[in-house]
């Protein structure tokens, strides 16, 4: 992997391809690695990036204020590209509406997949979910915790285990592991995101949702596809919160059709 050192760590990415750059932020639960199943079909087309947000995968957790934002300008100012077409999935798909409404001249196109809403109403399944890891963590039973969301976000309320393949969640049970250990360091230095108004988004901009996710996520879809003007909706009916591990190629059939060349 490539590494940008800063006075707060490091961040460390691939890029692979030619063509028009696409950067493909992961979710909250992830690293780069969960995007191991589009990423070389894409590079056929695109000059693909893929970077471990600051406290994930093999990025150092931050030793001081920063924004997501700001990572993702530096990333890709240092790479030389002025324009972007981005993909984000879940936490990695509200960095990417954030760096859309800070930096609009520097998108020309943007992909949700499951993202979060700030200040949404979260159900009791949700709040659970929370509830758990947080007493998880309390105990200092780690194990637990990275058990507790590879079940909510990797199998979803709405299959079995049977029903899900072994690899990916083999392979990204220590990036949860990673993401859970970072987590207080990246709540007491993160700057927090924009506060800019989605409506205001111009760029073509493709939302996507799993049919086995948590109801939760489902509706915030359709919300950012109401809100954002001119916004696709489309459903993955196999999938549950990480589309691009469960549906790799169904992804992949929607984005040919909608990216940029």
């Amino acid at each position: 992997m490539l590494t940008l050192a800063d006075d707060l760590g490091h961040l460390s990415c691939t890029v692979a391809g030619d063509g028009t750059p696409v950067v493909l932020l992961h979710a909250g639960v992830a690293d780069h690695r969960m995007w191991d199943a589009v990423a070389p079909a894409l590079a056929e087309r695109h000059t693909v990036i893929r970077y471990d947000l600051r406290g994930f995968g093999e990025s150092a957790p931050p030793s001081g204020p920063f924004s997501e934002t700001g990572d993702l300008r530096r990333l890709l100012d240092h790479l030389g590209h002025d324009r972007v077409q981005l993909i984000g999935a879940s936490w990695g798909g509200r960095v990417a509406v954030d760096f859309t409404l800070t930096h609009p001249d520097r998108v020309r196109s943007l992909t949700l997949l499951a993202p979060p809403w700030p200040g949404y109403d979260w159900s009791a399944e949700m709040i659970a979910y929370d509830e758990a890891e947080t007493a998880a963590l309390s105990a200092g039973d780690l194990d637990t915790a990275v058990r507790v969301n590879l079940d909510m976000w990797l199998r979803g309320p709405n299959r079995d285990w049977d029903d899900v393949d072994p690899e990916p969640v083999e392979r990204l049970r220590g990036a949860v592991r990673t993401s859970l250990v970072n987590q207080d360091a990246l709540a007491r230095h993160s700057q927090g995101g924009s506060d800019g108004d989605i409506a205001t988004i111009g760029v073509p901009t493709l939302v996507g949702f799993g049919r086995l996710d948590v109801a939760d996520f489902q509706d915030i879809a359709r919300k950012y596809a109401a809100a954002i003007p001119g916004a696709t909706l489309v459903e993955f009916p196999a999938a549950a919160h990480l589309i691009a591990v469960d549906a790799p190629t169904e992804l992949l059939a929607a984005l040919r059709t909608f990216l940029v060349k």
